[in-house]
């Protein structure tokens, strides 16, 4: 049973962006300001991630807690009600990221999760440094 109206639920849900979220607007501004340019969601590659930075052969995928099933996240809850719906999509979810991740390595990537929690005041920092070595580490020789 569901909390709302139909019509609430609908607003809701139309309101949940899939692209230019905030943690992606907050990664892509760290990116450059660190002189890093960058592709934002690529179709030709799998998954289409939310940034890709060539010259690196690096990808990114900024994904929200929830959508994504982050485990062990207090951010990830499965919702009490209308639960068969809610975990076939979000087990779909992370089986696509999987499946995604290893077709995107098969073609020579460094594939980059950053998580939500991940951007949070308290962690955000560290999170956007870690990423910026991380992607350093990739540059071609």
């Amino acid at each position: 049973m569901d909390n709302h109206s139909k019509k609430v639920r609908s607003y809701n849900m139309s309101r949940i962006r899939s692209t230019n979220s905030k943690p992606e607007d907050i990664v892509r501004k760290y990116l450059f300001s660190k002189g890093l340019r960058y592709r934002k969601n690529v179709k030709t590659l799998p998954g289409k991630p939310d940034v890709v930075l060539k010259k690196y052969k690096t990808v990114i995928f900024v994904n929200g807690c929830f959508w994504h099933g982050h485990q062990g996240c207090k951010y990830f809850v499965m919702p009490k009600s209308n639960t068969e719906y809610w975990n076939k999509k979000i087990t779909g979810n992370v089986e696509r990221d999987k499946n995604v991740i290893v077709r995107l390595e098969e073609l020579g990537w460094n594939v980059i999760t950053v998580w939500e929690c991940q951007l949070k005041k308290d962690k955000r920092e560290n999170t956007l440094e870690y990423l910026y070595y991380n992607i350093l580490r990739n540059i071609k020789k």
